[in-house]
């Protein structure tokens, strides 16, 4: 009567464990597709962490910036990457020849000439050439998937290349990200990098991905990251590629040759700033550390616009010839 007491609870055991673990598999395949995979996001829509003053929304979507960029002559790139991917490039040749010459990496669901925000002060009040792209996955690239700037580190390289062989090898190069683009610049530092780079600007960049879901799955799901988050990076690992856990900025940063300055707002509630100070701290490279108050995600350079590029100017002085 015991053994047969013992074994139904053993079978009613492992039909638990089966079950949690087959909702496990397909809660992580959900997630796959609601992050990572190429689709419409429509769960940040109403993400209050998101959520940006109306200066800042003004500025984003109406901004002068907007027409400048429309008003560019830029030239289409493009470029094949290691995995036989398209993407697609758009290069602004600077009024004045120079050698220095910016590379831009967008945000999250973004696309290249969201990235004139910040164009527009690096070619108007700095004199520089200008490159910027969509990502994997974004705008007029190919992709199935979003890379969250571990791929993307290759393809920002494979570009960087491609604009030293266009204007030779005296060109110095400075490359520029926002959020998802802040984190791929930061990864690529932990690259062997052309010379040619000479400094890194890394705003509101996360740790890694991993980190960046932990802390979204609470604050969006109120979910922890044991077993769903390990096993959608298998999924991931399996359908794109790379793992959550080895697409990590932070272990980047500890082999960086390249000087980087990190940004980030202080009110940033969608990549917390601590992310960015674990990285200043853990920098191998000279690092740079400022934060401005008041202000969520990618907001800074609106909300504190003269403050930012003075400290910006002043770090590209250090390290980019006049």
């Amino acid at each position: 009567m015991k053994r047969k007491k013992r074994k139904r609870w053993l079978y009613i055991s492992i039909g638990l464990i089966t079950i949690v673990c087959i909702v496990n598999v397909v809660v992580s395949f959900y997630f796959y597709d609601l992050a990572v995979e190429r689709n419409v996001k429509d769960f940040l829509q109403g993400n209050e962490d998101l959520e940006v003053s109306a200066e800042a929304m003004d500025t984003f979507t109406k901004g002068d910036w907007r027409d400048w960029v429309r008003e560019q002559n830029f030239e289409t790139w493009k470029m094949e990457t290691f995995d036989g991917l398209t993407l697609k490039g758009y290069f602004l040749e600077a009024k004045e020849p120079t050698a220095k010459t910016v590379v831009f990496a967008h945000g999250y669901l973004g696309r290249a000439t969201d990235m004139g925000l910040f164009g527009q002060h690096y070619y108007d009040e700095l004199g520089y050439n200008m490159l910027i792209f969509d990502m994997r996955g974004h705008g007029d690239s190919e992709g199935d998937y979003i890379g969250f700037g571990w791929h993307d580190r290759i393809d920002l390289i494979d570009w960087t290349n491609k604009v030293i062989e266009y204007l030779g090898p005296e060109t110095e190069i400075v490359l520029h990200g926002l959020s998802m683009g802040g984190a791929t610049v930061a990864m690529a530092s932990g690259e062997e990098l052309p010379s040619n780079v000479k400094a890194i600007v890394s705003d509101s960049p996360y740790t890694s991905v991993y980190d960046l879901f932990d802390y979204q799955m609470e604050r969006m799901f109120h979910l922890p990251d044991f077993p769903i988050l390990p096993t959608t990076s298998l999924v991931t690992k399996w359908k794109a590629d790379y793992s959550f856990q080895e697409a990590s900025a932070l272990d980047q940063v500890k082999k960086a040759e390249v000087p980087i300055l990190y940004i980030h707002g202080e009110a940033d509630t969608f990549v917390p700033t601590r992310m960015s100070k674990k990285l200043f701290e853990n920098t191998k490279s000279d690092a740079y550390y400022v934060t401005y108050p008041d202000s969520n995600h990618g907001e800074s350079v609106v909300l504190h616009e003269e403050a930012y590029y003075e400290e910006l100017d002043k770090f590209l002085k250090k390290y980019v010839t006049e």
